[in-house]
């Protein structure tokens, strides 16, 4: 199954009203990746896509320039079993080309300061990394505020769709920012991790000794019931770089060391 199928299988499912009981945004479109996954040997990995990529801060669209990824609005149809394969197109350049375009770099900025020591980036005109989710669609809360079953359903609804694209990609590396991410991944994929506390990742606090941070290395090669075909090799850190609190600046720079020095043995 070739990349603009799996998109259309993941629009398909939009019009599932089990769907929208899991609070996802009936209008936007499945982001199947952030950068163009067919030229990258690194991704990283979250969750699911924030409602940030596709409203500002009053909840309105994202109109005109501030534009992240397309909905039914941009794509000028009124339900998504209108779609057509020219628009199946116009919903993959967007995801492709999102660090070319108006990226979310509150966030991104910080991934990629991780794996620029790995020769990789997200940005740039021959970028070769991208940001992946274990589930396409955005929600109109965050995956905290979900409850246990939506993030089950949620999860299951998707799972197979990146075990298709991770199949269909050159991705050797996925990088697992956080421990919720990480313990999600384990329960849809067929992979088996080494913890090992990192004492410089130790997130400091008044009260108590700190918070442990822990690294995380294996290898994954399937995910809901979806075989990769090879062996894909997994680097996790249990902070979660954007929310964890207290994530100090020597802490990001040891995980940056780790990860240059664990991929650089992948790629050696």
């Amino acid at each position: 199954m070739n990349t603009i199928d799996i998109l259309a299988t993941l629009v398909e499912r939009l019009e599932h009203t089990e769907l929208r009981e899991m609070n996802v945004i009936p209008w936007a479109a499945p982001v199947i990746s952030f950068g163009d996954l067919s030229r990258s040997k690194i991704a990283t990995l979250g969750l699911n896509p924030s409602n940030r990529e596709f409203v500002d801060t009053e909840g309105r669209e994202l109109e005109g320039i501030s534009r992240r990824f397309h909905t039914l609005n941009s794509l000028r149809i009124n339900r998504w079993s209108d779609v057509r394969k020219v628009h199946l197109k116009q919903i993959l350049d967007s995801c492709n080309n999102y660090f070319s375009g108006n990226p979310y770099d509150g966030w991104f900025q910080a991934l990629n300061k991780l794996i620029v020591g790995a020769n990789v980036s997200y940005y740039g005109l021959f970028s070769d990394a991208c940001h992946l989710d274990l589930v396409p669609y955005a929600t109109s809360c965050k995956w905290v505020e979900l409850t246990t079953s939506q993030r089950n359903k949620l999860l299951k609804s998707a799972g197979d769709v990146l075990g298709m694209l991770l199949r269909e990609s050159p991705v050797e590396v996925i990088i697992l920012n956080g421990q919720s991410v990480i313990e999600n991944l384990q329960g849809i994929g067929c992979c088996v991790f080494e913890r090992k506390a990192i004492p410089a990742w130790t997130l400091p606090r008044r009260t108590s000794a700190g918070v442990t941070g822990y690294a995380y290395t294996g290898t994954l090669t399937q995910i809901s019931g979806v075989s990769l075909g090879r062996e894909v090799q997994i680097l996790g850190y249990s902070h979660n770089i954007q929310s964890s609190f207290g994530v100090t600046s020597q802490v990001k720079s040891s995980i940056q060391q780790w990860i240059t020095r664990s991929t650089g043995e992948v790629f050696c």
